[in-house]
């Protein structure tokens, strides 16, 4: 009887096993499966992506309008292991300056993701919608203008990521492709906000009104770079987030294009600002007569210096001559920012009467 008993619970125990228990690989936690670059969310990973756009691209990039349509396309692009991944998005053209014909050859555009679908196991989960970054002009431009977002990346976490990546449109009416080109893929604004558990916001506020220190290293940030198209007043290439709807909020800065550092072709200061051209530098924050309010900010970029220098120093896309003029142009920022003189200067601007202190530039868009 004995010898039945255990022959009958081995049994159990056999049947339990493999017909109960789970598989065991289903008991692996998520956070010890190892994941390839291709799981990764889209702005993890900085390695330069290929992405297809097919569907009506010739309606789409002439559609200029101030409402623009949208435009059901497929963006596909391959993951690791060779594969292709492909989604449905409604694309439109977006922007001022660079939407304009007359300005640049490709407007910059917008994708916006359904609520289901494909891209929810894609590289583009936790993507709503994005802007897409077109050349206006050549690539080297996208290059350098997606450098200035790896440039404020590493001055704070409060602002935008941005992703490389090399675009081939094919027009599906007769499936001829475009050659590749540069463009950026920009994290949107509410997304930003998110990861520095801050909300987006959008209000009329003066530049005194921001974070102090915040404001400071941003204004300092522009000057670095060479850029004067930028508002606060408007909103003109800034964005506001805050820690909720009614606390003083932080701006952050995006669009670069018009940038000293950029130096693109196209590119120009505003008539009213009286700058030779956009490599001359001009500091447009509002009038602080306390120069040591600067202290702080002036020692983070000083920390900074190295790493600033590596991002141009170490990148293979830009061309030597475009390096050396670029370190020579940061060069002269440093001198200035730790040549006392020089510094109160510059930075004192705003508060000269000869100069255009209580000037408000809306921006380069045509009004």
């Amino acid at each position: 009887m004995k010898t039945c008993l255990n022959a009958r619970f081995l049994i159990i125990l056999i049947f339990i096993f493999f017909f109960v228990v789970p598989d065991a690989k289903s008991q692996v936690p998520a956070s010890g499966i190892k994941k390839t670059s291709a799981e990764k969310k889209l702005f993890q990973v900085n390695e330069v992506l290929a992405i297809t756009l097919r569907g009506n691209m010739r309606e789409l990039l002439n559609d200029r309008v101030n409402v623009p349509k949208n435009f059901p396309l497929t963006l596909s692009y391959q993951k690791a292991d060779m594969t292709e991944v492909s989604m449905s998005v409604d694309v439109s053209t977006r922007g001022h300056f660079r939407r304009l014909r007359e300005n640049c050859f490709y407007p910059p555009l917008l994708l916006q993701f359904p609520k289901g679908g494909s891209h929810l196991t894609s590289l583009f989960r936790d993507q709503k919608k994005v802007k897409l970054v077109m050349p206006c002009r050549q690539s080297e431009y996208i290059i350098r203008e997606w450098l200035v977002y790896e440039l404020y990346n590493l001055v704070t976490p409060q602002s935008f990521r941005a992703r490389l990546v090399n675009v081939t449109l094919e027009e599906t009416k007769n499936k001829k492709q475009t050659a590749p080109f540069y463009g950026i893929l920009l994290e949107e604004e509410k997304q930003m906000a998110k990861r520095n558990k801050m909300v987006s916001v959008n209000r009329t506020i003066r530049p005194e009104q921001i974070k102090p220190n915040s404001f400071l290293s941003l204004a300092v940030f522009q000057y670095m770079i060479g850029n004067t198209d930028w508002s606060v007043q408007y909103l003109h290439n800034i964005k506001l987030m805050a820690n909720d709807s009614l606390a003083t909020p932080t701006a952050v800065p995006y669009d670069f294009d018009h940038a000293g550092i950029v130096n693109a072709s196209y590119a120009y200061p505003a008539e009213l600002l009286r700058l030779s051209s956009i490599r001359q530098r001009r500091y447009r924050g509002y009038c602080v007569e306390d120069v040591k309010m600067f202290d702080e900010v002036i020692a983070r970029y000083n920390e900074l210096r190295k790493d600033i220098y590596a991002l141009y120093q170490d990148c293979p896309m830009l061309d030597e001559k475009y390096k050396k003029n670029t370190i020579k142009y940061l060069d002269e920022f440093f001198e200035t920012i730790n040549n006392p003189k020089a510094f109160q200067r510059e930075f004192n601007y705003p508060c000269f009467l000869s100069g255009n202190r209580n000037l408000v530039i809306k921006g380069l868009k045509k009004e």
